[in-house]
């Protein structure tokens, strides 16, 4: 396959992760091993090679280790230093530099693009301490792991920051071809191995220089370098057109996502689904909660008993329990509208009673078959309860009956990151003999109420806004939400059988998401193995 038929099938694979990066990486690979250009050459056009470098540098290197891989023919492995000086900047201190001299530093560097995308003058980085002098034409390189591939060509004379080592080609390499070798993923690998220091790993100036270089006559490197250029700049269009769609897609999403909200009927529901639209599953999972919990899923029935009956019917049972009262929702603690048919209320009028579990000091592993174990808050932090996520009890400690963990139980978190805190599920089967920790709170609600409706509502984003505004703790990564702040949570209430048809449709909804992102992940995870196919066959 030729490199143009695998450019001519890029949407084949664009949606692979990194499609375009990976291109680029191909491309320079081809270049640095003879297969982007066809050659008539016969015989390597080396020039003024010095036989003393030769035999310093690439003597140690080859007791080394073997060049990565073969050559065409007429090409030839050359350690750097024999193609470039490395050595040739001049240090310089801050005192010596005209405050209008040009200076350059990492951050001023496209690794991706290769180019400078800012010059200074030194009277403006004159915080800048000691600098290396550079010339036109010089290949000013990267040396630090995280910047390795930052390498452009210096565009007139100036100073750089010792982070940046300015390499000097003979006339045996152009500055161009130097400076694509120095971005390619086999020198890449080379530098990460030999890079040193902890806190910042960087290439030494010796191992630089002691770099294998793969070198083809003098015009073939400049046939090489213009298709380069060419391609690159393929890629960069290409590069261009996919942010172009992915920014058309999020408008046509959320216009489509807008559509269904103001009327959810099957047609819009189909509309919202078509692969044309690019919808995450994520927006479609929020959105379909949000429609739930705001009565705009299912449709009303004047027939059923409403909520305000409900709730009556509620109270009678709350009564007969000495439940505490909450005050009523008024319109400014509600978020948004609801039916006529439907109610706010708090979460704390609506249920028996809530309590929380027990946290002693448990061991770091799980609990074996089914002795006694404490849930973790991951037990019930992903919208699907976990009764893998436990510790067991030390031994001599014995379980809390009382705290045991039931088929059909409501439970919160009420401690975790701000994302997760006061997250919830709806027990379906739990294991005998398992736990609620301290951190976990269990509501317990009288039969009129649709536990997985409320929990609908609690994983709802108006919901989770109301957690965050209530959170206590400093930190991001452990956020507390007490149990009163639960029992004041607002809920938009329907009758009971809305309630039921509301889950049972975003059930459906939800069960449809999973199957459009299983396809999708199948779409990548193929876009992926033929761009891996289409390379390895290239590479060959």
């Amino acid at each position: 396959m030729k490199i143009e038929t695998f450019f001519e099938n890029f949407e084949l694979f664009a949606e692979a992760p990194g499609a375009v990066a990976r291109m680029r990486e191909l491309v320079l690979e081809l270049a640095m091993r003879g297969k982007l250009v066809v050659s008539g050459a016969s015989s390597v056009q080396v020039q003024e090679f010095s036989d003393a470098k030769q035999s310093e540098f690439t003597t140690e290197r080859n007791n080394e280790n073997e060049p990565p891989y073969e050559l065409p023919r007429h090409w030839e492995w050359q350690s750097l230093a024999t193609v470039a000086d490395c050595r040739a900047s001049e240090k310089v201190s801050s005192e010596s530099i005209k405050t209008k001299s040009w200076v350059l530093d990492l951050e001023d560097i496209d690794g991706i693009k290769g180019k400078i995308i800012h010059f200074s003058t030194f009277e403006d980085r004159n915080s800048l301490s000691t600098k290396a002098a550079f010339e036109i034409g010089d290949v000013l390189y990267g040396k630090l792991r995280p910047y390795l591939n930052k390498v452009v060509l210096a565009p007139k004379a100036g100073f750089c920051t010792t982070e940046i080592i300015p390499l000097r080609p003979t006339t045996a390499v152009t500055s161009e071809f130097l400076r694509y070798f120095l971005r390619s993923k086999s020198f890449l690998k080379y530098a990460a191995k030999k890079g040193y220091g902890m806190k910042m790993p960087r290439l030494g100036t010796k191992d630089l220089e002691s770099a294998w270089i793969p070198l083809p006559p003098l015009a073939e490197q400049n046939r090489i370098v213009a298709k380069v250029d060419e391609l690159m700049d393929l890629c960069d269009w290409l590069e261009t057109q996919q942010q172009d769609r992915e920014t058309r897609f999020e408008s046509l999403s959320r216009a489509s996502l807008d559509r269904f909200a103001e009327a959810p009927t099957p047609a819009n529901l189909n509309f919202i689904f078509h692969k044309s639209y690019d919808v995450s599953p994520a927006e479609l999972r929020k959105a379909i909660l949000t429609l739930a919990v705001q009565g705009k899923l299912v449709a009303q029935d004047l027939s059923e008993e409403t909520s305000k009956e409900l709730i009556f019917r509620i109270n009678k049972t709350l009564g007969e329990s000495n439940g505490k009262k909450y005050d009523s929702v008024s319109e400014n603690d509600a978020p948004f509208e609801i039916p006529d048919s439907w109610s706010w209320i708090r979460l704390g009028s609506i249920s028996l009673k809530s309590e929380s579990g027990w946290s002693p000091q448990c061991l770091n592993e799980s609990r074996e078959g089914s002795n006694w174990g404490v849930l973790k808050v991951s037990a019930v932090s992903w919208g699907v309860f976990k009764p893998e996520e436990n510790k067991a009890l030390p031994p001599g400690f014995e379980g809390r009956p009382e705290c045991e963990v039931k088929a059909g139980d409501f439970l919160l978190s009420r401690a975790n990151t701000e994302d997760l805190v006061a997250r919830s599920v709806v027990v379906g089967h739990s294991p005998p003999q398992l736990m609620l920790s301290d951190k976990i709170v269990r509501f317990v609600f009288p039969k009129e109420i649709e536990k997985e409706f409320i929990n609908l509502v609690n994983l709802s984003s108006f919901a989770r806004i109301y957690y965050a505004r209530n959170a206590s703790g400093t930190s991001s990564s452990m956020k507390n939400i007490g149990r009163e702040v639960m029992c004041n949570l607002p809920i938009p209430f329907p009758p009971l059988p809305e309630q039921r048809r509301i889950v049972a449709r975003v059930n459906q909804l939800m069960a449809h998401v999973d199957q459009l992102e299983s396809q999708l992940s199948e779409s990548k995870s193929s876009g992926k193995n033929l761009l891996e196919a289409l390379v390895a066959e290239l590479a060959a």
